[in-house]
């Protein structure tokens, strides 16, 4: 069995360890002894939409998104929709949870639009979050560091990936962290995310193999360093302001 991993313009969209991501998604493949295969796309390239089983997409800075945002108007966007139609699994963080969802309302300006497979909106805040993020999800804890003055409100389409306990998440107001939709997963969580929340990696792994190999039950891991990695970030978020 193998997974094909897509690491979505790398050199634009991989701020604040963002670039973790990828490599816990293949160690933790290659450690049940399942072959991973990672290529990245860069803005220009032509996205093969049969290629990928799992997408990772990263938070950029604001020159950064522009060029993404451009490059996905055109055909790249097209193939990126319906490779997930057709199956595939993709983690957003930050800036890249921003542009898979409908629109991003700047302070002035007009709205630039996303790619539309979340159903959420973000609108330009005046304050900017910045700080540890906790929150629990319905398969467990979810550990963080966001920095962001988007503000991402859900529609009925998606729900809540966690329920905020420090820190703001989507939008500081109704506690709600990140999103879900499908096989589609958006978070505010930089650090990376995934090595201190495997239960999140895992269910990323399982569903991008579902797109070719079909239901899939993960040999389970030792994850001791990894909860131990875990509880350290979640004490230092609850004691610190």
């Amino acid at each position: 069995m193998d997974v094909r991993i897509t690491h979505l313009y790398p050199d634009l969209m991989s701020i604040y360890g963002d670039r973790g991501n990828v490599l816990t998604l293949a160690q933790r493949a290659r450690w049940r002894g399942i072959t991973a295969e990672v290529r990245e796309h860069q803005a220009g390239e032509t996205l093969d939409p049969d290629w990928a089983d799992l997408y990772f997409f990263g938070g950029g800075q604001d020159v950064g998104q522009d060029v993404v945002s451009r490059d996905l108007e055109g055909p790249n966007g097209e193939a990126l929709r319906s490779s997930l139609a057709g199956g595939a699994a993709a983690l957003s963080v930050c800036g890249g949870y921003q542009l898979l969802g409908r629109e991003y309302v700047p302070a002035e300006g007009p709205s630039i639009p996303g790619l539309g497979v979340l159903d959420v909106t973000t609108r330009a805040g005046s304050k900017r979050f910045v700080n540890n993020l906790l929150a629990e999800a319905a398969q467990g804890t979810l550990i963080g560091f966001e920095n962001h003055s988007g503000r991402t409100y859900l529609g009925p389409g998606a729900r809540p990936l966690a329920t905020v306990l420090v820190g703001h998440g989507n939008n500081g107001e109704d506690k709600t962290e990140g999103a879900v939709q499908g096989k589609i997963v958006g978070t505010y969580c930089h650090g990376s995310v995934l090595p201190k929340n495997p239960w999140l990696a895992d269910l990323l792994l399982t569903w991008g193999f579902q797109r070719r190999h079909g239901p899939v039950t993960l040999e389970p891991l030792d994850d001791t360093e990894e909860l131990a990695a875990q509880r350290s970030a979640v004490e230092v978020a609850r004691t610190r302001p």
